[in-house]
């Protein structure tokens, strides 16, 4: 037990987008310590994804790990207070000079719910040591499971969440050699009018829960319109004729050639 008078530390272990076998060695290590769990829910009595992927480990779970909960919402009022309940939790445990371990899906420094956790433990106990284990985020295991590069020396990649609204991504298509679309759930069928009206359907791929065992990877990518996915679903696109600009002095020259196109993979379950 630690001194009462020392304040733990916040460490946000990022457990990859669904395979237990992409939790890092590091990531590992810190799950075994004596530290407490906490992770993230939508709603009280809610499933969390993250908590999932640690049961699909075989690690033993502590009887003591800890929801925080934090809406789907995008009143300001309720995330403001949802964000500020969460903090004052996690700032009484570490001043009881617990450390503490907040659990998350993919990599804890893209687009995750820890950055705001920490930067509002941090507002209210500047003292506090925070840690970021990196993990694999959901991007590049999409990428791995069709054996094919990201990008490429020469070209450019973007990441962006869907919710940034088909005008702003019709704009990156001119910029960007692959675009990663995260979050597509409410934009999938104006974003496959967009990709049918650029041609780039048949450089389209989906991926729905990359590394869960309910994972999907669709190539027909127009076949999906009309359904419903899931929140943890992308899309990758590639934009093989997009004309480039020349690089600055100093830089690898863009050699010759097109992008590959995404390969041709049957849709998995």
């Amino acid at each position: 037990m630690q001194d009462k008078g020392i304040v733990g530390r916040l460490t946000g272990v990022s457990l990859g987008p669904g395979d237990p076998e992409l939790i890092t060695r590091r990531g590992w290590a810190a799950l075994q310590s004596d530290a407490h769990w906490l992770y993230p829910v939508k709603g009280q009595g809610a499933d969390s994804y993250a908590l999932e992927i640690l049961r699909r480990s075989g690690l033993l779970l502590p009887a003591d790990a800890e929801p925080l909960h934090f809406p789907m919402t995008s009143d300001p009022e309720t995330l403001a207070l949802a964000w500020t309940q969460a903090a004052l939790r996690c700032i009484e445990l570490l001043r009881q000079g617990r450390d503490l371990l907040f659990l998350v899906e993919g990599d804890a420094s893209t687009y995750s719910t820890f950055g705001h956790l920490a930067r509002t433990v941090r507002e209210l106990l500047p003292e506090v040591v925070v840690e970021v284990i990196p993990g694999v985020p959901s991007f590049n295991a999409a990428a791995a499971c069709i054996a094919q590069p990201l990008v490429e020396e020469g070209h450019t990649l973007a990441i962006v969440p869907a919710a940034y609204g088909v005008a702003v991504i019709d704009r990156l298509l001119d910029d960007f050699d692959t675009l990663v679309l995260l979050k597509i759930k409410p934009l999938l069928d104006p974003l496959l009018d967009l990709l049918e009206r650029r041609g780039l359907l048949p450089h389209a791929r989906f991926f729905e829960k990359v590394g869960n065992p309910d994972q999907r990877l669709v190539q027909d990518v127009q076949s999906l319109r009309g359904q419903r996915v899931a929140y943890l679903s992308l899309l990758l696109v590639r934009n093989p004729d997009r004309v480039r600009q020349p690089l600055h002095a100093g830089c690898n020259p863009v050699k010759t050639g097109s992008p590959a196109t995404l390969p041709a993979a049957d849709a998995q379950t």
